[in-house]
């Protein structure tokens, strides 16, 4: 196969799916312009461009150079608060950079792309769990872009035959094996690196935001899937769309929740420290309550999640943390 454009791919989810390209002999060319990637986080032997999606001049001679044959679209601003404070950069990035990629995408004729969307795009959930007939009605400007841009993908498919598959991630976690790339973000928003930064001192306490849902334990229940899974999801969805010529759309979760409390005590066992927590009043627009309905990407790509137990993807997580 041609090589494939990976925008992003010095971000947490790119940089693991590069990995697991580059292993299957993929040539790869990371496109990113480092603003929340890591260089150290992109994989030797894929070849590297630091460039911006709003520069199409550059864009387009890459894709141009290299004979791109489909495109894994991950570059996006990602912060559910930031994208509050700044819809426009939002807008900017996630829409308005995203249709300069499709533009020089059609202007190559390539046909192909995987892109990185979010749960979020289901706003506050109707039904548990969340299938991907779920109506949509983002709560946040950040899933506002993502449902935008989804829409955008379906106008590109019946107008100029790009054919797409939207991943709609839930919650990932975890870190490679190799300990080489794991979950670094600045600021850091997620709950499980907050849970293991605060064992290393990094934090003084961790913050759970509401302990009076109507949950199990009080506090809210996520479903976390490891990167790796995530990862190869986006292998599996590619050869079906070079294979099938199908636009589609997928949720990646694991169909199982956990409370936040639940994970606490999972990372304490496994960390062997006595986390400490600080119970804050509840966030704005949190659901107590987020499950994937994925039976359709086990159905029809038979992806099979073999890394995402729990305790699998807290121990991965610390020992990237521990190690770097």
């Amino acid at each position: 196969m041609k090589p494939i454009l990976v925008t992003g791919g010095a971000g947490y989810i790119g940089s693991h799916t590069v990995k697991r390209l580059i292993n299957l002999r993929y040539d790869v060319i990371v496109y990113d312009n480092l603003s929340t990637g890591n260089a150290k986080f992109i994989d030797k032997n894929a070849i590297f461009i630091n460039g911006d999606l709003s520069d199409k001049i550059l864009l387009n001679s890459v894709i141009q150079k290299y004979k791109i044959s489909a495109v894994m679209h991950f570059a996006a601003s990602s912060l559910v608060s930031e994208s509050i404070s700044h819809f426009d950069r939002y807008f900017q990035n996630n829409v308005i950079n995203g249709l300069n990629l499709l533009y020089c995408m059609k202007k190559n004729e390539v046909n192909n792309m995987i892109f990185s969307s979010s749960a979020s795009v289901y706003g506050e959930p109707k039904k548990i769990p969340i299938s991907e007939e779920h109506s949509i009605d983002p709560i946040s400007p950040y899933g506002l872009t993502k449902s935008i841009f989804e829409n955008i993908l379906k106008v590109w498919d019946k107008n100029f035959n790009i054919k797409s598959i939207s991943l709609r991630y839930f919650n990932a976690a975890g870190a490679d094996k190799s300990v080489e790339i794991g979950e670094l973000h600045s600021p850091e928003t997620h709950l499980i690196p907050n849970i293991l930064l605060t064992a290393l001192k990094k934090k003084q306490y961790l913050s759970i935001f509401g302990s009076d849902y109507n949950t199990k334990d009080g506090t809210c229940i996520r479903d976390y899937v490891h990167v790796l899974d995530i990862a190869e999801a986006h292998i599996l969805a590619l050869n079906s769309l070079i294979k099938r010529k199908e636009s589609t759309i997928y949720n990646i979760g694991m169909d199982k929740g956990y409370s936040v409390k639940e994970i606490i005590e999972i990372a304490r066992e496994i960390t062997k420290i006595n986390i400490p927590i600080k119970i804050e009043d509840r966030r704005t627009g949190d659901p107590p309550i987020l499950l994937a309905d994925s039976r359709k990407i086990k159905k029809e790509l038979n992806w099979k999640p073999s890394h995402s137990d729990i305790s699998e993807i807290i121990q991965d997580a610390w020992n990237w943390y521990i190690s770097s």
